[in-house]
């Protein structure tokens, strides 16, 4: 399985955050923390304000915080809004022969299934907690 480059940026603006919960920062502050595109980041941004993630807010003193507290958004929340489909195999496209005997699609979506059960079981809190050096070492860039 592989996430995309969007949902791996999205973890890490919300673990950003997540540092600090409290705390207002700006994209700029993520960007140079992670040595990030600004412009990538605004879409994450944007796209985690309308799952109701993110508050966002203009202007000056303007910037984003988490929406809700760190222990109440999984990992696995942030994936599924992120990614979209999970599918992994298009067995329609061109359409496959051996479909109606096929037993692989099955056992992918389970793997995707236990996948995504197993991200359910993290919370950003969860990520963030030792506060590691190399992470609060983030917020002071």
């Amino acid at each position: 399985m592989h996430l995309t480059r969007h949902t791996d940026y999205a973890l890490r603006v919300l673990m950003y955050l997540a540092l600090e919960p409290d705390r207002v920062a700006t994209i700029s502050d993520i960007a140079g923390a992670y040595d990030i595109s600004r412009n990538h980041l605004v879409k994450v941004v944007h796209e985690l304000g309308g799952h109701g993630l993110l508050h966002t807010s203009r202007g000056k003193g303007g910037g984003i915080r988490l929406a809700r507290p760190p222990d109440s958004i999984t990992v696995g929340e942030v994936v599924r809004r992120m990614e979209g489909s999970l599918q992994i195999i298009d067995c329609a496209s061109p359409r496959c022969a051996i479909l109606p005997q096929c037993r692989l699609k099955g056992a992918l979506e389970e793997a995707a299934r236990a996948f995504l059960t197993t991200l359910d079981g993290y919370t950003l809190h969860d990520l963030v907690q030792q506060r590691e050096p190399a992470l609060l070492g983030l917020l002071g860039r």
